[in-house]
């Protein structure tokens, strides 16, 4: 595994202490420590590490909140720490939208695989993401030709593929994106 830029969270110091110790011993390191999710978030949105270790019971804010803003703006897989391995905390770390959840006492042989997975899942769900953002700009865009075509073949008695094809010359001659071409005649339109 790649050396990781790691925030630790937890009101502990000694815990974080244990945890820098263990992670730059691997050969990771760690560029921020937090006492509470407030800190934590604040530090994640201006470190953005490649991975957050944080405690779940914190005060100010726990680290449930703290994980689920995290996971929200898609700043860094979370991967939880607890000495409670209650079912209701389970859940709501399954809610809050973690990549991991190690009980502690913190072993070597738990946190380096649940690291590894959580960045695994992490690069998943950016990819995911990714795609579904690709996919609403084509939807988009196909919507935004439509369109287009339709006021073209009422203004000019054009067919459909005569409409696309006046539009793919006008934006290769212009060398504007087809896009392009197609929002500027939707807003001629529209200015009337």
């Amino acid at each position: 595994m790649k050396a990781l830029n790691i925030l630790i969270v937890d009101d502990e110091a000694i815990i974080r202490l244990d945890l820098k110790e263990l992670l730059t011993d691997a050969g990771h390191n760690v560029v921020g420590e937090a006492e509470n999710g407030e800190v934590a978030l604040l530090k994640a949105r201006e470190l953005k590490p490649d991975l957050i270790l944080m405690d779940v019971k914190m005060p100010v804010m726990d680290g449930l909140a703290a994980a689920k803003l995290i996971n929200e703006e898609q700043i860094a897989p979370v991967v939880l720490l607890t000495a409670y391995s209650q079912e209701d905390i389970v859940a709501k770390a399954a809610e809050s939208g973690v990549f991991g959840y190690i009980v502690k006492p913190v072993r070597e042989e738990q946190i380096f695989p649940a690291i590894e997975i959580a960045m695994s899942k992490f690069g998943e769900a950016k990819m995911l993401e990714d795609e579904i953002g690709n996919l609403k700009e084509s939807l988009e865009t196909r919507k935004l030709l439509d369109r287009a075509k339709g006021v073209l073949m009422t203004a000019h008695g054009m067919n459909e593929q005569e409409a696309y094809r006046r539009m793919q010359q006008y934006s290769m001659n212009r060398r504007l994106s087809i896009k392009e071409v197609a929002e500027a005649i939707i807003a001629a339109v529209d200015k009337k």
